[in-house]
């Protein structure tokens, strides 16, 4: 294959994945390593992909590599946060024993929450301190405190986690695309986050529209194992059955 050939080649499966890694653009194009790592170079220096660790995504994603606080996260897409939220939160009933994952959506959710009957675990810290000011059983694990999130993390916590198993649970995310699944900037997270999730029975992710278009390191679920609460569906998704569009209207 001639080589501007390839680089078309590339920048197509790119597009079409939204992102791709070199080892699978080596079998794809029957090339070598150090080709797909020089053509990648070369099309991040052109602006047609943008190079990411162990392969390419495609210009409209941003790649999330690093965690906003959860005061500086809130304030962006409020509204849409708060029309997930509200929404979000009639699906706890009184019988319900509660998974409520640190992030700034998860926190705008504990405000709506008027069930005080069912039975809460969080691993944030805020989130924690909110449902108790409502009245609510809370239930919080052990491990190390991240200063950025306010989250619960590490060995102890995600032990903790292995031993409950939650009717409904309700998680953030920093991205959210098909291909990569549901992301976080660290690695330390998503362990808690994915451990959670497969406890959980009913898993939803709450995360506003801009989240289909980013993607962050490190994936804690695939696309299918929760059901997505967001204000907006942007095209190409439509064939998911797992998408829940809830209106930011009054």
């Amino acid at each position: 294959m001639l080589a501007e050939d390839r680089l078309e080649k590339i920048v197509a499966l790119v597009n079409e994945h939204g992102s791709i890694t070199a080892t699978d653009l080596m079998q794809l194009l029957d090339a070598s390593e150090s080709t797909i790592r020089r053509d990648l170079t070369r099309l991040a220096q052109l602006g047609r992909i943008v190079k990411v660790h162990g392969g390419a995504t495609a210009v409209n994603r941003t790649v999330v590599s690093a965690d906003q606080t959860v005061y500086e996260k809130y304030s962006v897409h409020l509204e849409e946060k708060t029309a997930i939220a509200r929404f979000a939160a009639a699906f706890i009933g009184p019988d319900d024993f509660v998974y409520i994952d640190a992030g700034s959506t998860t926190e705008r959710l504990v405000d709506f929450i008027t069930e005080t009957r069912a039975t809460y675990f969080t691993n944030s810290i805020s989130v924690a301190h909110t449902l108790l000011s409502k009245g609510c059983r809370v239930l919080v694990p052990a491990g190390e405190l991240k200063p950025v999130t306010e989250a619960l993390v590490g060995e102890q916590t995600v032990e903790t986690l292995r031993r409950y198993h939650f009717t409904v649970g309700f998680f953030g995310a920093n991205g959210a695309t098909p291909d990569e699944g549901f992301t976080t900037p660290e690695t330390g997270e998503a362990l808690v986050k994915s451990t959670a999730l497969a406890q959980t029975l009913r898993p939803y992710v709450l995360c506003d529209s801009s989240k289909f278009s980013m993607v962050s390191p490190v994936t804690f679920a695939d696309f299918d194992d929760a059901t997505v609460v967001t204000d907006a569906l942007p095209s190409g998704l439509e064939e998911y059955a797992n998408i829940i569009v809830v209106s930011t209207a009054e």
